[in-house]
């Protein structure tokens, strides 16, 4: 049972998995949520040859800003984290991530693919935000933004008419159908987000207005408290501690 006093908050309008990290985003109808965030997500990652000891070893949008031209697909998608895994290049070839050519085209300077069960996340598993709060910074930059340039896990069509509401959500628990994920914190933005996921040219207004207006952040990060199936359309609900 839940409680009476739980609020309705939003609907679950987009889902997507990034099986590699940096790459394509896989957009999703429906998918089970595990302790280790979207069951797929982020399992794969490229590291520079040199920086495995540093704190940020991965070679992402910001070093190569056309990954997203890469698409990485599983072969058994019924069940991705057991999968081989091929990824799509932007001139038509299809090799299989761990395959060293690869590594070869994607940065010269040497990569190695590692992966993990876990997922090789920035912080926290799951990353949320609202439609609102997408087109609030659409209007503070004076032009259209595609959601995957903010690569969120979770995209919510808040309930209130206002943008960045999810902020309110931090240190509270989602409900979405019979997963539950607690809110953690905002989710620091970075040069990611200057760059355009279908075209790879980068836009520093988009991070300027993050940063002037927003501190920095937008969106939250979330973690698992009840492993589930979600799927588009279902409503979301806030418990608050």
């Amino acid at each position: 049972m839940h409680a009476a006093s739980d609020a309705l908050v939003g609907r679950l309008v987009g889902l997507w998995r990034y099986p590699v990290k940096s790459m394509a985003a896989q957009a999703l109808s429906e998918v089970e949520v595990s302790w280790h965030g979207l069951v797929g997500d982020r399992r794969w990652a490229f590291v520079r040859d040199g920086l495995s000891a540093s704190g940020f070893p991965w070679l992402t949008l910001r070093q190569r800003h056309d990954m997203n031209a890469f698409r990485p697909e599983f072969l058994h998608p019924e069940r991705p984290d057991r999968s081989p895994t091929v990824v799509h290049c932007p001139d038509g070839a299809r090799l299989d991530v761990t395959d060293p050519e690869l590594a070869r085209r994607l940065w010269a300077d040497g990569v190695r693919v590692i992966r993990q069960d876990r997922g090789v996340f920035d912080t926290f598993p799951v990353s949320i935000i609202t439609t609102q709060s997408i087109q609030r910074l659409q209007a503070m930059v004076g032009r259209d933004l595609a959601v995957q340039r903010f690569r969120p896990n979770l995209l919510i069509e808040a309930s209130a008419n206002a943008p960045f509401v999810e902020d309110e959500w931090v240190g509270c628990t989602l409900r979405i159908g019979p997963l539950r994920v607690r809110v953690d914190k905002r989710d620091g933005r970075c040069a990611v987000i200057t760059v355009d996921p279908d075209d790879g040219r980068r836009d520093p207004d988009v991070l300027r207005a993050v940063i002037g207006e927003r501190d920095g952040a937008l969106g939250v990060y979330a973690s698992t408290v009840v492993p589930g199936p979600i799927a588009l359309g279902d409503a979301v609900f806030l418990e608050r501690p």
